[in-house]
């Protein structure tokens, strides 16, 4: 499977209870698919899979992949602390449909390499599906290793990897050594230096609610090949990267940034709260901003 352009990770809009509203997660996807993303991702940590059983993970999972009805490809995330949990969904993911799965290192129980390659290599067992790896030692507390890379690479599955480590290192390391499994950004304020080192995909949380901006930054840079503008765009996101990443309310500024575009997206479940007023009034200014300043450039492009 080759993996090209914009993937969301999908947030899941709540009610005030907690419960999942599948009409406001129906209009995000019809909302994402409109403005021209190339791929979801349903059970990411964007989602707040952390916050869901195995069944309520896979029950989203079905709903996104029948709402988008085959117009875009739908990655299923299989990522779990628990083994067993990792191949529930992998093979649930295999069951409805998806076109590939996310797997990232199991977090906390701190694997060897070996280890994380084991498990990786059952998931892929169970589902025989195209595999995205996920690299994020900040959460999970182990980086994904030559040895790792070395073991998993000989499946015929383990198509790329979201590379979210924030070591511009890893990206020679990939692109140069491991250029069979292809290099997606995961690290978005680094996005311009992945494409300029063969990344033509990017999983990136900010297109939740700001897609087309996202789309002509991969456009500018991975098709077109024109740097220079990509930089200007580039520019004008990275203050949107510095407030999205600071201070732990990542889940929280993507979702009232989906409110802002007029979804739903509602509160995020325990043990996170919603942004509070000044923090709400912060994204928003460098929202607005953010999109004017990109549709000046795109109107000069």
């Amino acid at each position: 499977m080759k993996f090209k352009g914009i993937y969301t990770p999908v947030i899941t809009p709540h009610r005030a209870d907690g419960s999942f509203d599948l009409d406001g997660l129906a209009d995000v996807v019809e909302h994402l698919i409109g403005a021209g993303v190339h791929g979801l991702i349903s059970g990411g940590s964007t989602g707040e899979n952390y916050t869901q059983t195995v069944d309520e993970r896979l029950e989203l999972a079905r709903f996104t992949k029948a709402r988008a009805n085959g117009r875009v490809p739908v990655i299923v995330g299989a990522g779990a602390m628990r083994t067993a949990d990792s191949i529930a969904l992998a093979e649930g993911a295999r069951d409805l449909g998806g076109d590939a799965i996310l797997v990232a290192s199991p977090p906390y129980a701190v694997p060897t390499e070996r280890e994380n390659a084991l498990n990786v290599l059952a998931i892929d067992r169970a589902a025989n599906l195209p595999i995205m790896l996920y690299n994020y030692p900040g959460r999970t507390g182990v980086n994904m290793g030559e040895e790792f890379l070395d073991r998993v690479g000989r499946s015929r599955n383990v198509c790329a990897i979201k590379e979210s480590s924030g070591d511009i290192n890893r990206v020679h390391l990939l692109a140069r050594d491991y250029p069979h499994i292809q290099m997606s950004c995961g690290m978005d304020d680094q996005a311009l230096e992945f494409f300029a080192w063969g990344a033509r995909s990017w999983v990136c949380a900010g297109s939740n609610f700001l897609p087309e901006e996202h789309v002509a930054l991969y456009e500018t840079c991975a098709v077109k090949g024109d740097f220079a503008t990509g930089r200007r765009i580039m520019s004008a996101m990275m203050p949107l990267m510095r407030v999205l990443e600071q201070g732990g309310k990542f889940v929280q500024c993507v979702k009232h940034g989906v409110e802002m575009a007029g979804l739903r997206a509602g509160p995020p479940r325990p043990p996170l709260k919603p942004l509070n007023k000044d923090d709400k009034r912060q994204l928003e200014q460098v929202i607005r901003v953010l999109k004017t300043t990109i549709a000046d450039i795109r109107r000069e492009d």
